[in-house]
């Protein structure tokens, strides 16, 4: 049997439901970020820079971009003869086959493979969170405390508490009561959904709760070890993290990459971000273009103006196209004469000429509200926006759209176009 002190359990399976478009055909952990990276780059560089080697990545809704990306974990030096990284899909069992239905029965399917490294700790981690930490710290932290559970916790304002798991603590950070989104939350110190357990705890309260339903570490498996008397622990955490589960702050945690003095800053050198890098051309900057405080991709060509933006790579920005205060992922294309404002494209995107994106004024979405409340313009991965056509904000397309789909030649804000189809 292979020993190990620590092992990483990655929950990388959810569909990111509130990032609309951008997750109809892929992960929400393989969504492109920052212009370069994936989101689940994050915590498997922060994994290899802690020191942590053996990483289970647990995948279910849209798998392939992911699988891909990963591959055999070069880039993070995970392609390892002894632990590594290992990708742990849901599989058929002699007594039939189950969805993963929580994050802690998930993590209960794969106690074959955690047993096979006999581990001391098991890192719990959620694989769609941008953020920097040494998961090192927090174990000699756990130590420390002779804790049974340590969970990373950080303060937040406490009109957003509500949203998460909320933390009471004493004196010496042990807590005393757990709360999972209470409608009154009485702290405001926030789960991260960043859990060290010791290794026999998990395994037994895994086991115990196997038959419940949707079993989930926020509301079965952590209010189990409270009531067993187990010592639980907050590790308070100061750093950055983002939570990019809407639009809103999908696109903020972008926007914020390009300020004058970045508050998450991936360019120091002692904690690099590794992602899989393909091998394209240099980027390529017209003698007529201009660029203004942007993140540009490798391989991309910009003959128009880029202001405040984040272009990924391969991109291409015809001659006069106006591209402010957007994200437009790798491989997509705005036409010549075209005008992006505030406006989100995912990848492999055909946007015609003289095409205006974010035009008017914010209207409520007639499509899904829950989702759709900004004034942000989303436009889903391969699609394709014929020439001359103007989009409204808090708008969403998805598909192959022809001018017929635009009454008048315009999308108003609110509304949407879901069609099938796309680039190929």
């Amino acid at each position: 049997m292979i020993k190990k002190e620590m092992i990483a359990m990655l929950l990388a399976g959810g569909q990111g439901s509130r990032l609309g478009v951008l997750t109809q055909k892929v992960a929400k952990p393989a969504v492109s970020f920052g212009g370069k990276y994936r989101i689940i780059d994050f915590p498997l560089s922060n994994c290899i820079n802690s020191g942590v080697d053996t990483v289970g990545v647990l995948t279910q809704y849209q798998p392939l971009r992911l699988n891909s990306h990963i591959g055999i974990g070069i880039p993070w030096d995970l392609d390892r003869n002894v632990g590594g990284v290992t990708i742990l899909p849901p599989y058929e069992r002699s007594k039939g086959s189950d969805w993963y239905t929580g994050t802690a029965n998930a993590i209960f399917q794969n106690l074959e493979y955690m047993e096979s490294y006999n581990p001391e700790y098991v890192l719990i981690l959620s694989g769609d969170h941008i953020y920097k930490m040494d998961y090192e710290v927090m174990l000699e932290y756990h130590k420390a405390n002779n804790a049974d559970v340590t969970i990373a916790a950080m303060p937040v304002p406490i009109e957003e508490a509500s949203r998460f798991g909320i933390l009471i603590t004493d004196d010496t950070n042990r807590i005393t009561e757990f709360e999972e989104k209470p409608k009154n939350p009485r702290s405001n110190l926030a789960s991260m959904g960043i859990y060290i357990f010791t290794w026999k705890v998990l395994k037994e309260a895994l086991v115990a709760l196997s038959e419940v339903p949707g079993c989930d570490f926020g509301k079965h498996i952590i209010p189990y070890c409270h009531e067993n008397g187990q010592r639980i622990f907050a590790y308070e955490y100061n750093g950055y993290w983002k939570d990019v589960g809407t639009l809103s702050s999908y696109w903020e945690a972008n926007m914020e990459l390009i300020d004058i003095i970045p508050e998450f800053n991936l360019y120091e050198e002692y904690w690099k971000i590794y992602t899989k890098s393909d091998i394209i051309p240099p980027q390529y900057i017209a003698a007529s273009a201009r660029v203004e405080r942007s993140i540009v991709g490798e391989g991309t060509e910009i003959y128009g103006t880029v202001i405040n933006s984040v272009i990924g790579a391969g991109v291409v920005v015809g001659p006069g196209a106006v591209v402010r205060d957007s994200i437009v992922m790798r491989g997509s294309t705005v036409g010549e004469g075209s005008v992006l404002d505030r406006a989100i494209v995912a990848e492999d995107v055909q946007i015609g000429k003289n095409v205006q994106v974010g035009v008017g004024e914010y209207a409520p979405s007639t499509y899904d509200p829950k989702v759709y409340q900004s004034d942000l313009a989303a436009i889903g991965e391969r699609s394709v926006i014929p020439d001359g056509v103007k989009i409204g904000r808090n708008t969403a397309i998805s598909g192959l759209t022809e001018a017929s789909d635009y009454p008048e030649g315009c999308l108003g804000s609110g509304d949407s176009i879901m069609k099938a189809g796309g680039v190929r």
